[in-house]
C-alpha cells in the first residue's frame, strides 16, 4: 500500500497535513530525519505510516507511559498489532512482550529511553528485524531544551546493532542549538531537518493585564464551559486554585508532583473522559496529553521561557477548533519574574561548586558518567555540605 492509501484506511485522512508527507518521504529514502513540527501537527502519523509500508517492526522511544498506552489504544483498535514496556511491567511480562516482538508479527514496539538500558532488552532488540527509530519528543536530548531526560543521550548507542535503519526524530519545541544536538547526539549521517511552520490558525495567544486575576479566571471558565487546564507556578497554587473553583461550583482538581503516581493516573483518567472540567497544574502536567476538545489554556504567570509555553499553550484546540491561550498577569510578575531569573542563572562558579559537592556526596568521578543509579538525599546533603540552609 502507498502512503496515502494507509492514511486513508488507518486514518480516515484523505490528504497529509503540514510536512507529513515530506517527513514520511524522507524515511522511505532511509534517510535520518529530525521533524520539526508544531503541537497537534500529527508527528505520530510520520513514523506509524511508513512503518506500515516497511516489513519489520517500528521502534518508538518515547517519554511516558500514558503517552504509550494513548498510542497502543488507538493503534490496537485499528488491528495494528502493538505493544509497550515499561518500569510498571514485571520481568516476565517484559519478557514476554519482547518474545511477541520477534514471533508474533508485532509492529510498534514502545520503550522509555530509560528501559532502552536493560541489557537483557537491548539482547531481544539486536534480534529483532527494526525497519525505523523513532524518537518521540526529541528535545528531551538535549540540556538545551526543557524537560531534559539524561538517558536520551544514549539512545544512539544502538545504532551500534541497527546501522542501516533510519532514525526519525520528533519535536515541536527546538531551537538552533537543540536541533543540532539532536542530530549530532543520534549520529545523523547527515543533517536533515524538516521544519514546519508553528501558526496554529485555530489558536488565539492573550495576555490579559488583571487587577483580579481570580475574578478573570472565573469569567473565563464561565464563558468557555470546556475541558480547561490552569497551569500555576507551585503546588501549593495548584492546590489552592482548584479548592477555590470548587468553592464557585467549577469541577476541578489540582495536578502536581507531589500527588502519587497512582492518584495522578486516576485524575487523568477522571479528566480525559470529562469527569472532572478543569486541571489546575504544575507543569508536571501535559507532556503526551492528546485531548481533542480542550479550547482553553491559562497561565496563571507569566511563563518562564518560550519552549515551555509554546508546549502548554499548544494543548489546547488539537482537533483544528477555535481555541484559546490566555497568560493572566499584574505588576508583581514581573518583580517576580526577575527574582526567578537570579535564582534559576546562578553564576558559574556556583554550579561549578554545586557539581562538586555532589559528586564527591556520590563518590563519582568529576565528568563521570556512571552506568548504575544512586539515591541523593537532598536533605543529608544539604545537611553534609551545609548547602541550601
Amino acid at each position: 500500500m502507498q502512503a496515502l492509501d494507509i492514511l486513508k484506511k488507518y486514518w480516515g485522512y484523505n490528504t497529509f497535513r503540514l510536512k507529513q508527507e515530506e517527513v514520511i518521504n524522507s524515511v522511505l529514502k532511509s534517510k535520518d530525519t529530525l521533524a520539526l513540527l508544531p503541537t497537534a501537527g500529527g508527528k505520530s502519523i510520520c513514523f506509524q505510516v511508513p512503518a506500515l509500508m516497511k516489513d519489520g517492526i517500528c521502534l518508538v522511544i518515547s517519554p511516558l507511559i500514558s503517552l504509550m498506552e494513548d498510542q497502543i489504544k488507538y493503534l490496537k483498535s485499528k488491528g495494528i498489532k502493538s505493544v509497550y514496556i515499561s518500569s510498571s511491567m514485571n520481568s516476565n511480562d517484559i519478557q514476554t512482550a519482547l518474545t511477541n516482538c520477534l514471533y508474533g508479527g508485532i509492529k510498534f514496539l514502545y520503550i522509555s529511553p530509560e528501559k532502552l538500558r536493560d541489557q537483557s532488552v537491548k539482547e531481544k532488540i539486536d534480534q529483532m528485524d527494526v525497519n525505523l527509530i523513532a524518537v518521540d519528543e526529541a528535545h528531551c536530548i538535549s540540556d538545551w531544551g526543557h524537560n531534559f531526560r539524561p538517558s536520551y543521550r544514549l539512545i544512539s548507542e544502538i545504532r551500534d546493532t541497527k546501522k542501516n535503519i533510519p532514525i526519525l526524530a520528533l519535536t515541536a519545541t527546538a531551537n538552533k542549538s537543540v536541533v543540532d544536538d539532536i542530530q549530532n547526539n543520534l549520529n545523523f549521517k547527515e543533517k536533515n531537518l524538516i521544519k514546519s511552520t508553528f501558526l496554529r490558525k485555530n489558536l488565539s495567544y492573550v495576555a490579559v493585564d488583571c487587577n483580579s486575576k481570580k475574578n478573570t479566571l472565573l469569567a473565563l471558565l464561565n464563558k468557555f464551559k470546556s475541558s480547561v487546564i490552569i497551569y500555576v507556578s507551585s503546588r501549593k497554587e495548584s492546590n489552592e486554585i482548584a479548592l477555590f473553583l470548587k468553592n464557585n461550583n467549577i469541577s476541578s482538581t489540582s495536578y502536581h508532583a507531589g500527588i502519587n503516581f497512582k492518584k495522578r493516573i486516576k485524575i487523568q483518567e477522571e479528566w480525559t473522559s470529562n469527569l472532572i472540567r478543569v486541571i489546575v497544574a504544575t507543569n508536571a502536567f501535559g507532556l503526551g496529553i492528546n485531548k481533542e476538545d480542550i479550547r482553553l489554556i491559562i497561565h496563571m504567570q507569566i511563563p518562564m521561557n518560550m519552549e515551555s509555553y509554546y508546549q502548554e499553550a499548544g494543548r489546547a484546540g488539537r482537533d483544528g477548533k477555535t481555541a484559546y491561550s490566555f497568560i493572566l498577569y499584574d505588576t508583581l510578575d514581573f518583580s517576580k519574574n526577575i527574582q526567578n531569573l537570579n535564582i534559576w542563572h546562578p553564576e558559574i562558579k556556583s554550579i561549578q561548586n554545586i557539581y562538586q559537592k555532589i559528586c564527591d556526596y556520590l563518590q563519582i568521578g568529576i565528568h563521570e558518567l556512571p552506568d548504575e543509579d544512586f539515591q541523593f538525599n537532598i536533605s543529608i546533603f544539604s545537611s553534609e555540605f551545609q548547602m541550601f540552609s
